[in-house]
């Protein structure tokens, strides 16, 4: 049973990623996160948003869109862009992997997004944009 939904499209500049972050934060928040699991989306949205930006546009703009699903306590997050896509995803999961050494990028981007949260699953299509899901379970905090 879907429990709430939100969609929020924005464009693809950096100064956007804080107002994405916080966003989505305060859409998990009707889950009573603790503010551990709150801080864990806010990094993974950030590090999606932002990869959206840098790889998926290469800063020359565009559309994010992020859709956001609560259901049986469980966040579904899903960050897209109509960008460059991705041309091999398995190598751009590895650890200090960077598609962009010249902006001096560390290469950690779908590293802290694993780390922060329970599942992540990357789909992209070259030249046609890229979509990351994010899922994470909130525990249920009894008094």
């Amino acid at each position: 049973m879907l429990e709430n939904k939100m969609e929020l499209k924005f464009l693809a500049k950096s100064e956007n990623e804080s107002f994405a972050r916080v966003t989505v934060a305060s859409f998990a928040s009707e889950l009573d996160p603790t503010l551990e699991e709150i801080d864990d989306v806010k990094m993974a949205v950030s590090e999606a948003v932002t990869n959206a930006i840098i790889h998926g546009y290469e800063n020359k703009g565009g559309v994010v869109t992020i859709c956001a699903v609560i259901e049986d306590r469980e966040l579904t997050i899903e960050v897209m862009d109509e960008g460059i896509g991705i041309e091999n995803i398995e190598k751009a999961m590895e650890p200090l992997y960077t598609s962009r050494p010249d902006l001096e990028r560390s290469g950690m981007g779908f590293t802290v997004m694993e780390s922060f949260m329970d599942n992540i699953k990357v789909e992209s299509e070259k030249g046609k944009g890229t979509k990351i899901i994010m899922k994470k379970k909130f525990a249920l905090i009894e008094d």
